[in-house]
């Protein structure tokens, strides 16, 4: 059985995305468990920087060899930045989907969003439980 990197102080939504919040500022990417589920990623849309996301809605796509998977944002705004270096090189999403790989970073409209999102201990029972 895998064991996962599930960063504590990190906020997690039910599709495995992940959301590291620096004041009004949330970087996002995949957890370990979505891209395990993936294997190995080959392709990477993100959104344009400055494009509104919205909560719960899809904001790029990742393909895999298996399975090709929309990504959902975890919060509210406006993309602030997008890592650029997973379209020319997806394959980082496949060694460090919780540091190199993060996608994009928004910024959040509203902090009462991150109430919607799970907490670590959360998470990692939804992890157990898909097992």
């Amino acid at each position: 059985m895998a064991t996962f990197h599930i960063p504590e102080d990190y906020y997690y939504t039910k599709d495995h995305e992940w959301a590291q919040v620096d004041e009004n500022i949330v970087t996002v990417g995949i957890t370990e468990y979505a891209q395990l589920s993936l294997g190995e990623v080959v392709y990477c849309e993100l959104p344009e920087e400055g494009q509104k996301v919205n909560q719960g809605e899809p904001f790029g796509v990742v393909e895999s060899v298996k399975a090709v998977s929309d990504l959902y944002a975890p919060v509210s705004g406006t993309v602030i930045e997008v890592n650029m270096s997973l379209t020319d090189d997806p394959s980082v999403l496949n060694d460090n989907p919780m540091n190199d790989g993060w996608l994009i970073r928004i910024e959040m409209d509203s902090e009462k969003e991150l109430a919607n999102l799970m907490r670590s201990p959360d998470y990692k029972k939804l992890v157990a439980e898909a097992k």
